[in-house]
């Protein structure tokens, strides 16, 4: 196993010594005996593993990625954070022989924003295929669709479905 290695990056122009450097440190659990303080723009105390890469967040919330050699020298560089795009889910209304055309219709221009032209589209593809799609979202704005429509097809005491399903 590698020897766990505390780095203190301090601001270039910051020089401190040994002993202040072991004092900013003494609230960081399980130091070791090795201690090495590298130049970086804003104030970070990290943990690396020698001979190894170690992904850390300074203070301020940035993933600093800190590469140490055998020598002992560190490297700091800034690394964007990688986010990926949402999982995106699709609206389903599913056809019954109960719901009113005009009732489907009306759902689709009130919770989809769909014209009428639109609206009438899907209600018959809806209506001839047994199912269909009402818009594309993410998984929050989707499930709230789905109750929004459930509830009101309740309310009016229509059996009409409505669900989603992962794109």
């Amino acid at each position: 196993m590698l020897p766990l290695l505390i780095a203190l990056a301090l601001p270039c122009s910051q020089n401190l010594p040994e002993e202040d450097v072991h004092e900013l440190l003494r609230g960081v659990s399980r130091i070791t005996p090795e201690v090495m303080v590298v130049q970086a723009a804003t104030p970070a105390v990290v943990y690396i593993e020698t001979d190894a890469y170690a992904e850390t967040r300074d203070f301020f919330g940035r993933l600093r990625r800190y590469r140490v050699n055998g020598s002992g020298t560190g490297v700091v560089t800034n690394t964007k954070p990688k986010t990926k795009k949402p999982s995106m889910y699709k609206v389903v209304l599913l056809n019954d022989d109960y719901t009113p055309m005009e009732f489907v219709v009306h759902i689709l221009e009130r919770f989809f924003h769909k014209n009428r032209e639109e609206a009438t589209t899907i209600m018959l593809h809806v209506h001839r295929r047994g199912v269909g799609v009402c818009g594309i979202y993410s998984y929050d704005v989707a499930e709230t669709k789905v109750v929004q429509v459930v509830d009101f097809a309740r309310k009016h005491q229509h059996p009409l479905q409505c669900t989603m399903e992962k794109e």
